[in-house]
């Protein structure tokens, strides 16, 4: 009778052994050291100058967190020197025209690239996006002299105009949410009876709200705080924008001035403060078009 012999049972192998992961409580304390250390450098800059702008003329670069004096009367001086309200309302309307104009005239290009089959069409979205290599000094005098054939080049349309014909960076943004929303939708509303400008406006602009806001916002910044361009058309003090009028305040009271530099850093707080509460009324927006974007990826 034949005998069957049974192998012995191998030791199961034994896991090699990595790293001992970091405890949760240990990284998040890591997370939150890198986040102060990453906003107070952030915000110190921006603390210095609102506290340098509240403080006498000697000592104003005393480098101390808080005045040893307060000054707010450098506010009502640098008001009384010059037409500070005005250069801000100038600044509103220009921004707001410029942001306006420019959201809107992108996301229809944006849309028509995104929605409709056509001809020769990724090849004139490349050269839409091939404009974004041209420097801005490239076009800086061509473009003078067009708005100077007009007769605009000392009035502010050309701080804003430019915008009626769209910018590259935005179309190519908006393009990219106008292509994740679900097509079906469109080819169900031009049953229903939906016009071409109706599919845009009644249902692709509501859908992309988020990314909307985000290009308004960056124009409205971005315009908000350009000198190039008030420096080259604006002549009339009374057209200023804020940032040329700060030029001017700077060439006043500042380096080849009356060295006030606590005038000077109170006109550079009126400028800066308006987009900082802007950005934080809309940072949710940003938020949810970053998550959005994610989702897509």
């Amino acid at each position: 009778m034949a005998t069957t012999t049974t192998a012995p049972a191998r030791p199961a192998p034994v896991p090699e052994r990595g790293p001992k992961p970091v405890p949760a409580t240990k990284s998040r304390v890591f997370f939150w050291i890198g986040l102060t250390a990453a906003s107070v450098a952030f915000l110190y800059p921006f603390w210095w100058v609102l506290t340098a702008s509240l403080k006498p003329r000697s000592q104003v670069f005393d480098n101390l967190i808080l005045p040893r004096n307060w000054a707010f009367a450098n506010y009502l001086r640098i008001w009384d020197a010059a037409p500070v309200w005005t250069w801000f309302v100038n600044s509103v309307t220009v921004s707001l025209a410029a942001a306006v104009a420019v959201t809107f005239s992108s996301a229809m290009v944006a849309w028509a690239f995104a929605y409709y089959r056509f001809p020769g069409r990724n090849g004139w979205f490349g050269l839409v996006l091939a404009t974004m290599m041209l420097p801005g000094a490239v076009t800086m005098i061509p473009v003078y002299l067009i708005w100077n054939s007009v007769g605009l080049a000392t009035t502010q349309v050309p701080l804003w105009a430019s915008n009626l014909f769209g910018s590259a960076f935005y179309i190519f943004l908006l393009r990219q949410f106008f292509l994740g929303l679900p097509r079906d939708l469109f080819e169900a509303a031009k049953i229903d009876g939906v016009g071409h400008f109706g599919l845009f406006w009644r249902i692709a602009v509501p859908l992309c709200k988020p990314a909307l806001i985000v290009t308004f916002v960056f124009e409205l910044k971005a315009s908000w705080s350009d000198l190039l361009k008030p420096l080259i058309y604006l002549r009339d003090v009374e057209l200023f924008t804020l940032p040329r009028g700060l030029k001017a305040i700077s060439d006043r009271f500042g380096q080849a001035g009356e060295q006030q530099w606590e005038i000077v850093l109170a006109g550079s707080v009126i400028t800066v403060l308006p987009m900082v509460i802007v950005f934080f009324l809309a940072q949710r927006h940003f938020l949810h078009g970053i998550a959005t974007q994610g989702r897509k990826g």
